[in-house]
C-alpha cells in the first residue's frame, strides 16, 4: 500500500489543469481517444499509472505519467 501513498503524493504534486489534460489523453482499444474514470493511481517508479475505465464504453484503460511530469 505504501506503493500507492507515493503514486498518489507524485499525482497530488500536479496542478488540476496538468491533471485534467492527462486524465482527457486516454487510449482505448475500442474508442480510441478518450477519458479514464473511476481511475487508481499506482506507481511503476519512477513513473506512476493510472488504471481505470474509458469514459465512453467502460473498457479499462490505463495511462503512465512518465516522470518529467513531476521535475
Amino acid at each position: 500500500m505504501a506503493n500507492n501513498k507515493e503514486a498518489l503524493r507524485k499525482w497530488n504534486m500536479l496542478d488540476e489543469v496538468t491533471q485534467n489534460k492527462l486524465l482527457e489523453n486516454v487510449f482505448c482499444s475500442k474508442c480510441h481517444l478518450t477519458t479514464i474514470v473511476y481511475y487508481e493511481v499506482t506507481s511503476k517508479k519512477p513513473d506512476i499509472v493510472l488504471y481505470g475505465k474509458c469514459q465512453k464504453c467502460g473498457g479499462d484503460v490505463a495511462r503512465l505519467v512518465e516522470r518529467e511530469w513531476f521535475d
